[in-house]
């Protein structure tokens, strides 16, 4: 199946504030709340603490700072819980074996019949570089959703235009250990 499109149709697809997350990166942003509510947390506050029996507070730079970091953990936090409340784990494992492209797909595809490249489309707190895990509201990875194996269109890069053959379609996740 070929399809030529321009690139224009493909970034008026719209998003949604919902924040899709593979279920690893659910458990990952789990455990990096727990680690802050249950382990930063406590020893900076355990840190203000003691500064603050140290004297006046005014020009102790222990205490100013520590209650400077705990407004930053705070703010932290609250970003980690407003995420872990708008994630939707999606379960991709559902898709194994199609050869449409959704969210969680890894994607290998031949840009201008000679550059060969294989991304997954994941959420936008599981964007890694070294494994080429893109999010899925990245422009490519938009084009990329709804495609499937075969298809062949054009997408415009920063140095112009390339043409994209789909040539796999898979639904695995790879992480770093």
């Amino acid at each position: 199946m070929v399809c030529i499109i321009a690139c224009q149709a493909c970034m008026e697809k719209t998003i949604t504030d919902k924040n899709y997350v593979t279920n690893h990166g659910y458990q990952r942003l789990k455990a990096e709340l727990h680690n802050l509510v249950t382990k930063d947390r406590p020893d900076l506050v355990k840190t203000i603490n003691w500064a603050a029996g140290n004297g006046d507070r005014s020009e102790n730079g222990d205490y100013i700072y520590g209650k400077r970091k705990l407004r930053e953990l705070d703010k932290q936090i609250h970003r980690l819980t407003k995420k872990l409340e708008n994630a939707e784990v999606v379960d991709f494992s559902i898709h194994k074996g199609s050869e449409k492209i959704f969210f969680g797909a890894t994607v290998t595809i031949l840009r201008n019949e000679s550059i060969e490249q294989t991304i997954t489309i994941v959420g936008q707190d599981e964007i890694n570089p070294e494994l080429n895990h893109i999010s899925w509201t990245s422009p490519l990875a938009r084009c990329l959703l709804g495609k499937v194996l075969g298809d062949t269109f054009s997408y415009r890069f920063p140095h112009g235009d390339d043409v994209i053959d789909i040539v796999d379609v898979c639904y695995k996740f790879k992480e770093i250990a």
